[in-house]
């Protein structure tokens, strides 16, 4: 990922103004520099590669958006942080239809209530 990086800088270097620069990952380096690939390839180039790692077929660019997403929230990461690692403005978006409540933080969820209460006994 990082190597797909610099490769966008230099082309943004190089081609200046001329670069849609909205900061996409899978932006388009041959023609039409910076805007967004069609999802379509994205999807088939990564149905290919999870076919050539025997791994599980249906997995999808945006099934793995929104598992690390969750992890994210999982982990402890702050609303705003992960906002502006989706590009949102709108938290309600993000609230809606990427932090569900996983197992892990119900678990905590439990744990910590537990303990309140044992403290209050």
């Amino acid at each position: 990922m990082k190597e797909h990086k610099v490769v966008q800088n230099k082309a943004l270097e190089q081609i200046g103004n001329d670069y849609y620069d909205k900061d996409f990952v899978f932006a388009k380096m041959e023609r039409h520099h910076g805007y967004p690939n069609v999802i379509k390839t994205i999807q088939n180039r990564m149905a290919r590669l999870l076919a050539l790692a025997n791994l599980n077929k249906t997995l999808t660019p945006h099934g793995l958006r929104h598992t690390h997403t969750s992890l994210l929230a999982e982990a402890g990461v702050s609303l705003e942080q992960i906002l502006d690692r989706l590009g949102h403005t709108d938290d309600q978006i993000t609230k809606n239809v990427y932090l569900h409540v996983t197992q892990e933080m119900k678990k905590e969820a439990s744990q910590k209530f537990t303990e309140l209460m044992k403290d209050l006994c």
